[in-house]
């Protein structure tokens, strides 16, 4: 959540720098409610104090009666103070991160603005999407679990382990810890993270538990440390598991295919940092998405989301976008975000700065590796044959050297 001394301290400039995104009526609706708890406040500790009478001997009668009116008003004004906060507290988790000033303007996915070009897009006579290579069974993973499921066999399901392990590995080496985390959470985790309350449709829930499957693995790594005291910064993790969506609001949209499932595997980073050091942290975690990109020989660009298209949490985020040859467009493969102190204050997450004063730290996140990386390998290395030569970097971790299309 944003911090609410900033933005009773300086309103103007957090609504405005909202405004970018298209909250500042949430953000107005905040003060509005802010207001009316705060209006309350200084009444409900007033008749808090006059509920002692004066003097030591016996109470009269008036005092008495007194005291129960004092009584009776408290307990109103208590009730109105509580639903206050509840209000407050509600128009807070509506309000989204503060967009950094270096956030793209505009409020559409075409609004981003390309930061930087690598590798010459592949342009193939009759190329073939992924759906055209053995491994890919729609049909079936219709048949079992609906539209938008499938299966990875084969060569393809070695293709999309050796990307998971050749990310996890690399990134092992660079100083991540790495988790297996649980894929089912609670609400908080949800809440926590900022996806709860604004995208709650597009997550599917166990209401029997009060559990819901996560989008990203993200989720999990922040809510680990729900409520703690770190002692230590930075804390980098990076996770691999299965993700869900449900894909609310994307009907008619890349029905296609693996491009845009209910159920996808990926490997995700998640840093903590003091405050000073997360914008140099998102540019090391961009850094080390272009490295895995770059070693694969995929061409793609880097593109800076526009303000009005983050998530919630998001205060800046890029996205690696590969050339995919099918289409002859670039389309997303990673995201990276820097989410401020957006995420650990929703969660409760402090370090100590030392043995007086704690301070909420900054999270980021970015995706190493998803399934989109497979579909875009077998886009742009086929030849006229429609055979694949896979990446001599995933062919160590068990990936076939060559992938034949059907």
């Amino acid at each position: 959540m944003i911090d609410l001394r900033t933005a009773r301290s300086d309103p103007d400039a957090v609504r405005a720098a909202l405004a970018r995104r298209g909250a500042a009526d949430a953000f107005d609706e905040l003060l509005d409610a802010d207001r009316r708890w705060r209006d309350l406040v200084p009444q409900v500790d007033d008749l808090r104090a006059r509920q002692k009478l004066d003097g030591k001997g016996k109470p009269t009668p008036e005092q008495l009666e007194q005291l129960r009116q004092v009584k009776e008003e408290l307990k109103a004004l208590e009730g109105r103070l509580s639903s206050a906060e509840a209000e407050r507290d509600a128009a807070l988790a509506r309000v989204p991160n503060v967009p950094h000033e270096s956030t793209a303007d505009g409020m559409r996915e075409e609004d981003a603005v390309t930061v930087r070009e690598w590798g010459e897009p592949h342009r193939l006579a009759n190329v073939r999407d992924h759906l055209q290579f053995a491994g890919y069974d729609m049909e079936r993973g219709a048949k079992v679990s609906g539209a938008r499921f499938g299966f990875i066999v084969g060569d393809a399901a070695l293709l999309s382990l050796a990307l998971y392990r050749f990310a996890l590995d690399r990134l092992v080496r660079e100083g991540f810890t790495p988790v297996l985390p649980p894929v089912l959470v609670r609400e908080d985790a949800m809440y926590g993270t900022g996806f709860f309350p604004s995208d709650k449709s597009d997550y599917y829930a166990v209401p029997e538990d009060g559990l819901y499957l996560v989008g990203t693995s993200e989720v999990p790594l922040i809510a680990m440390h729900m409520g703690e005291i770190l002692d230590r910064l930075p804390i980098r993790y990076c996770a691999f598991s299965s993700c869900f969506r449900r894909e609310a609001g994307a009907a008619g949209k890349d029905t296609r295919g693996l491009f845009r499932v209910h159920q996808f595997q990926k490997v995700e980073m998640v840093a903590y940092t003091v405050p000073d050091a997360s914008w140099d942290e998102h540019d090391r975690l961009l850094a080390l998405e272009e490295s895995l990109v770059r070693e694969l020989g995929l061409p793609y660009r880097v593109v800076n989301t526009a303000a009005g298209d983050l998530s919630s949490a998001a205060a800046k985020r890029y996205d690696i976008e590969a050339w995919f040859p099918s289409q002859e467009r670039y389309r997303e493969i990673t995201s990276c975000s820097n989410t401020t102190d957006y995420q650990a204050r929703r969660s409760g997450i402090r370090y100590r700065v030392d043995e007086k004063r704690l301070e909420t730290p900054h999270t980021l996140n970015g995706t190493a590796v998803t399934d989109r990386f497979a579909l875009a390998i077998l886009e742009n290395f086929q030849d006229d044959a429609g055979s694949v030569t896979v990446p001599e970097a995933l062919v160590a971790y068990g990936a076939p050297a060559r992938i034949d299309a059907e």
